[in-house]
């Protein structure tokens, strides 16, 4: 049984390459809003956002940030982030800044979001870096990225 996940990403950068790594369903994700959802969503202020978010993790065992140029600087993938930790979801990274989009581009890698998240630690606060694994496919090639994410390329992700 595949196991329902939440996945985080800049929305009009990276759109069509999280569509890709969606429609591989290696896991089953939450609905995807199309841009009149987000549009209408984001109308609302920040607490229709936030209750939107929360809607969408509710239910969901783990956050899988798609990683592109502009993702770590997004307010909320940052939230969601917080949120699926807060509520002990697993969470994880896969860069997809090499999946190319409609036009036929690749993207630039982007930092790790997860660099500007705090945790407490027993004896210190620390970055989610330090424990959050953010994954960047060996490839340069678009196609090359898609083989290495799909199933029967990868050693299977364990989300439980």
């Amino acid at each position: 049984m595949k196991r329902r996940v939440f996945y985080s990403f800049h929305y009009e950068a990276d759109c069509e390459r999280a569509a890709q790594v969606r429609n591989i369903g290696e896991v089953e994700g939450n609905r995807p809003a199309s841009d009149n959802d987000w549009q209408t969503i984001t109308r609302g202020g920040d607490k229709a956002v936030q209750k939107w978010i929360q809607e969408q993790l509710d239910g969901c065992c783990c956050t899988i940030v798609l990683i592109g140029q502009h993702t770590a600087e997004r307010r909320w993938v940052r939230h969601e982030i917080e949120e699926s930790w807060r509520e002990g979801k697993g969470v994880f990274g896969i860069y997809i800044h090499r999946l190319k989009n409609l036009k036929g581009e690749q993207g630039i890698k982007g930092k790790n979001p997860f660099n500007q998240i705090k945790v407490p630690r027993v004896l210190h606060e620390s970055n989610l870096a330090d424990i959050v694994e953010a994954y960047k496919p060996p490839h340069r090639k678009s196609k090359k990225v898609y083989v290495n994410l799909s199933p029967s390329s990868t050693p299977k992700l364990e989300i439980s």
